[in-house]
């Protein structure tokens, strides 16, 4: 039997106590308080337990205020629940050594198992647009510069002749800022209008400062999308020869990578999704999750 249980606020630390001592392995979803709770509850009851990192939760980037990491009780306690899990799943290498920095161990407890994409539901449909897309669930200025939306719109700035369409971001967030008349502000959307942007749009671009393994990036690729990425956590592991990989928080190389991906044939993006497909199979991560759950029961 599975039950999951999701929610905040201090209420949830007794609703975690009974949903532990109901269980026999407990899977935290990123390495938050409330996950490191679960885990360590685990622990005291003799419980297994596996958490699951997925890049945010290793974050300590100080010049923008992001990252539980930042704060000292916080990352003691999923310090401690790292260290004590019996498997910590990361979603690319790179995470790992951040887990190892973070928590301060020898990490023998981590394992690489990259997200997994269902091929059958993003894919690609019709004519590409001479369009660059960007997709970012933003609500805070924190995430709006790990995101790089500063430097997209920047870029947008640079590229006149191209139309940006950015889908996600909060409008209060870009403050007083004039966006550049390319760039089309779309707010966030579900999953039909989503793939809808996909499939018409040639290039994807992720300018992040910071990522794990990009769900939007890999979504973009299975959908015919030619990438341009920042060389940031398993961004180049995913677009590989099939797209552009720049620098980050460099809107020169930015713009020059747009640039050369909107002139590849559409035959890339075609390869890209065949990229993510061997990569990156659902059915891949669905296998060595039963396969975990079996080994720790």
């Amino acid at each position: 039997m599975v039950s999951a249980t999701i929610g905040h606020g201090p209420g949830q630390i007794l609703r975690i106590i009974r949903a532990v001592l109901r269980s026999d392995i407990v899977i935290a979803w990123f390495a938050s308080v409330y996950g490191a709770f679960a885990a360590l509850i685990a622990a005291l009851f003799g419980k297994r337990s596996v958490i699951i990192v997925g890049g945010v939760d290793v974050a300590k980037e100080r010049e923008y205020g992001y990252g539980l990491w930042l704060s000292p009780w916080k990352s003691w306690l999923v310090a401690n629940a790292l260290r004590r899990a019996d498997k910590v799943l990361v979603v690319d290498e790179s995470l790992k050594h951040d887990v190892v920095e973070r928590a301060g161990y020898g990490g023998d407890n981590i394992e690489v198992l990259p997200t997994g994409y269902d091929e059958t539901v993003w894919y690609p449909i019709g004519k590409k647009e001479q369009v660059v897309l960007t997709v970012a669930a933003v609500q805070t200025m924190e995430r709006f510069m790990v995101k790089g939306i500063d430097l997209l719109i920047e870029t947008a700035r640079k590229l006149p002749e191209v139309t940006f369409l950015l889908v996600g971001v909060e409008r209060e967030l870009i403050g007083g800022t004039t966006l550049p008349p390319n760039l089309e502000l779309i707010p966030p959307v579900g999953q039909t209008e989503l793939l809808s942007y996909y499939r018409k749009s040639k290039v994807y671009c992720q300018p992040s400062r910071r990522e794990g393994l990009s769900n939007t990036l890999c979504e973009a690729m299975l959908s015919g999308c030619i990438p341009v990425a920042t060389d940031v956590g398993g961004s180049a592991k995913a677009v590989g020869e099939m797209g552009v990989i720049v620098s980050p928080n460099n809107p020169e190389e930015l713009s020059d990578g747009i640039r050369r991906a909107l002139l590849m044939p559409q035959r890339t993006g075609e390869q890209g999704r065949e990229r993510i497909i061997s990569l990156f199979p659902k059915s891949r991560r669905e296998q060595r999750l039963l396969q975990l759950m079996r080994d720790l029961s």
